[in-house]
């Protein structure tokens, strides 16, 4: 991700500021429905309509059975491409170079 500077200050000045500076970076996503998208990030809107690319999607499923505690497995899916609704996201982050 870009790097907040001390002449960057302004560049941060409204929330969507946060996403434009991730353009082309590595993202996390959080989405409804027990979701989790890590992408590249090429495109978005007003909406937090999201254009990632290169992503991994997990899926939490959540098998409660009434005898036994729940038990919680994940379910990961490749894709080259994915066009994200907005109205299913809830969080957006850079992700931490490692």
């Amino acid at each position: 991700m870009a790097e907040l500077g001390d002449g960057d200050q302004a560049a941060v000045s409204e929330p969507l500021d946060l996403v434009r500076l991730s353009i082309n970076e590595v993202v996390f996503v959080k989405l409804r429905g027990d979701r989790e998208l890590n992408g590249r990030l090429h495109a978005y809107d007003s909406h937090c309509n999201l254009v990632l690319g290169e992503v991994e999607e997990t899926i939490y499923i959540v098998d409660d059975d009434d005898d036994e505690d729940e038990e919680v497995k994940t379910v990961k899916k490749q894709s080259e491409m994915l066009f994200v609704r907005g109205d299913s996201v809830v969080l957006i982050s850079p992700q931490a170079p490692s």
